[in-house]
C-alpha cells in the first residue's frame, strides 16, 4: 500500500514538473492566413513569414531552405516542420533546423527535435524548436534573443548518395506566444538588431592627389649632430690611428747601415 502511495506522489510530482512546458501548446496556422509556397536558398533571399502562416514547399533532397520572420520583446516562438518523402530511398537521413537572429548567430533550441533521423522506410519526419523568449534588452557578448528578424534554415545533414535530389514536400509553420514585453532587466534595445548592408559610395572620377609641398634642400644636412655617437665613433678611430702610428714609430728598431 505504501509503495502504490509514492508510486502515486511521483506520479503526480513528474505531472507538475511537465505542466510549464506543456504550457507551450503546438502552434496552428491563424483562420485565413495565406499560405507561402517558396523559400529562400540564402539568408539574403530567405522568404519572409509571419506567425501563423502555413508554408508548404516542395524542393530536393540537399536543398537548403530559408525563411524569416519578425520576433518582438516578450515572445516565445516554436517552428514546427515535417518533411515528407514520396519516393522509396536507399537508406537512413538526418535533417535539422537552425534559427539565427539578426547577426546570424545561432539560437539554441530549448525544445523539440532539431536534428531527427528518418529511417530508409519512413515516409516523413517531423522537426522542431522552441527558441528562448526574446529578451527587450541584453549584454552584447550574451548571446541572449533580441527583438529583430529572426532565420529559419532547414536542410539535411546525412544521407546516402544516391538519395540526393530526391524530391520532398516541406510543411512548415511559425507560432508566437506573447509572455509580455516587461523585464526585470531594466533596459530596452534602442534599434532591432539587423546587418549593416549600407553600400559604399561608389567613385565616378579618379580622385585628385593632395600636392606635396616642396622640401627645401640644406646642403649640411648630411653632417651627424655635434655630440651624437657618429662624432663620438670617428674622434676615436681618428685617435686609435694616430696611437697605433706613434706607437709603431717607437718600438721600430732602427735599421743599420
Amino acid at each position: 500500500m505504501r509503495t502504490l502511495i509514492r508510486a502515486a506522489a511521483a506520479t503526480t510530482a513528474v505531472g507538475l514538473a511537465l505542466t510549464p512546458a506543456a504550457a507551450l501548446a503546438a502552434p496552428s496556422p491563424s483562420p485565413g492566413a495565406t499560405t507561402v509556397t517558396k523559400a529562400g536558398t540564402s539568408f539574403l533571399t530567405a522568404t519572409t513569414v509571419t506567425a501563423g502562416q502555413p508554408v508548404q514547399v516542395g524542393a530536393s533532397t540537399g536543398d537548403h531552405l530559408y525563411w524569416s520572420f519578425r520576433a518582438d520583446a516578450g515572445q516565445v516562438h516554436e517552428i514546427t516542420a515535417t518533411v515528407t518523402f514520396p519516393k522509396s530511398r536507399s537508406g537512413a537521413s538526418t535533417w535539422t533546423v537552425d534559427v539565427f537572429d539578426g547577426l546570424r548567430r545561432r539560437q539554441a533550441c530549448t525544445a523539440g527535435a532539431q536534428t531527427p533521423t528518418a529511417g530508409a522506410s519512413a515516409t516523413s519526419v517531423g522537426l522542431g524548436c522552441t527558441l528562448r523568449r526574446v529578451r527587450p534588452w541584453a549584454e552584447p557578448w550574451s548571446g541572449d534573443p533580441l527583438p529583430g528578424t529572426y532565420y529559419i534554415r532547414l536542410s539535411v545533414t546525412d544521407l546516402p548518395e544516391p538519395d540526393l535530389g530526391l524530391p520532398i514536400d516541406v510543411e512548415m509553420l511559425v507560432g508566437a506566444t506573447d509572455e509580455g514585453g516587461a523585464s526585470g532587466d531594466d533596459g530596452e534595445l534602442a534599434a532591432p538588431l539587423v546587418p549593416n548592408t549600407r553600400a559604399g559610395t561608389v567613385l565616378t572620377a579618379e580622385p585628385t592627389p593632395e600636392p606635396v609641398a616642396d622640401e627645401e634642400i640644406d646642403l649640411t644636412g648630411w653632417l651627424p649632430e655635434a655630440g651624437s655617437r657618429w662624432v663620438w665613433t670617428t674622434v676615436g678611430g681618428v685617435l686609435a690611428a694616430v696611437a697605433g702610428v706613434v706607437g709603431f714609430g717607437l718600438t721600430r728598431r732602427p735599421r743599420r747601415p
